[in-house]
């Protein structure tokens, strides 16, 4: 811990003085909630972080080279504020500060060309077009699994390339990969396409694994989704399907309906979330409510609950913000009342 504050109050020092010469920005978020879960006939009660939106504490800048040139960075660190924790696991057995992200670019009329770590392609259409995000009780993520595979680029990879197209009239698009490095679950090639403009928002993407967890087998990651604004209202859905094809292949396939709606300073939230694979421990249902009123720009209060059944076999956790166990074909029941703060 005295490594990780001497480390921040040297970059802080740092950004003081870089500041004179280009563009940096120290910014963060920090969740807090109080949560309470049933996972079958035990309950659990606690504080939990990260239940409407992800803590962070990060620096990032942008120069200019001139000539329509720039050049970047993003250095981010998660946080877990209520144990006073910075920095996490970057999927390969050890700690890091900078686990959310950490990558330089640059950029110019051609797009831009990202390395580091960074989100994989695949990740973006569960976060964008989830009313709930990745986070808390409501989050699709709940019933994602990978399917034993050994991957570990569901949400972001090590080592990688990334290519992102400039603006063009609504098209958006990013191709990726990542180097194994003697890691072959953090191996990955993907790519996501879409189109934004007014109320539509609509994108496809892809992933794949090759040879993951060195089982000689791909692990495959594709989904599509979008959302429709009228008004206050926003409508989502989304469709994924995973594979991993070892012994004749295993596969999952997701579906989630939802939607927020506006009124003032508040903001209603509900999905269904669906489910169905190769056996029964991938069969589940899940339904989410939520609410949240903001206080201003940058505070809101927020309370999510989740009501998810597990078939026969299956161990998905609506509680993950709590250290409460679950058997197979347990129902999972959680509320996460909280505040998120940005900066």
């Amino acid at each position: 811990m005295k490594k990780s504050l001497l480390t921040l109050a040297a970059l802080t020092a740092f950004a003081g003085v870089a500041s004179a010469q280009s563009s940096v920005t120290l910014f963060g978020l920090v969740d807090q909630s109080v949560m309470w879960a049933k996972n079958g006939n035990n309950t659990m009660k606690g504080v939990a972080s990260n239940q409407l939106a992800s803590n962070r504490l990060g620096f990032r800048g942008v120069e200019d080279l001139g000539g329509g040139l720039k050049a970047g960075f993003w250095l981010e660190a998660g946080m877990d504020n209520d144990v006073g924790g910075v920095g996490g696991s970057n999927g390969l057995g050890g700690s890091v500060m900078f686990n959310r992200r950490s990558t330089v670019s640059l950029m110019g009329g051609f797009g831009e060309i990202r390395l580091g770590r960074d989100y994989t392609p695949s990740f973006w259409n569960y976060t964008v077009f989830d009313p709930f995000g990745t986070n808390g009780p409501g989050s699709m993520l709940n019933v994602i699994s990978t399917l034993g595979s050994g991957a570990i680029t569901l949400v972001r990879a090590n080592n990688t390339v990334g290519y992102f197209l400039p603006e063009m009239g609504g098209v958006y698009g990013q191709l990726q990969i990542a180097a194994g490095e003697g890691n072959t679950g953090n191996k990955y090639q993907g790519g996501r396409v879409g189109y934004a403009a007014g109320p539509v928002n609509v994108a496809v993407a892809y992933g794949r694994n090759p040879d993951s967890g060195g089982l000689a087998a791909n692990y495959t990651d594709w989904n599509v989704g979008g959302s429709y604004a009228f008004g206050p209202a926003v409508i989502m859905a989304q469709y994924s399907k995973r594979k991993f094809d070892l012994a004749g292949g295993i596969d999952q396939k997701t579906w989630e309906l939802g939607g927020t709606y506006a009124i003032g300073a508040s903001t209603l939230k509900a999905a269904y979330v669906r489910s169905n694979g190769t056996t029964s421990a991938l069969e589940a249902r899940q339904i989410a409510v939520g609410y949240q009123y903001d206080l201003s720009k940058r505070t809101a209060l927020y309370a999510t609950y989740a009501d998810l059944k597990n078939e026969t076999g299956a161990k998905f956790n609506a509680a993950g913000g709590l250290p409460l166990a679950i058997a197979a074909g347990d129902k999972s029941r959680a509320l996460a009342v909280g505040v998120r703060h940005t900066f």
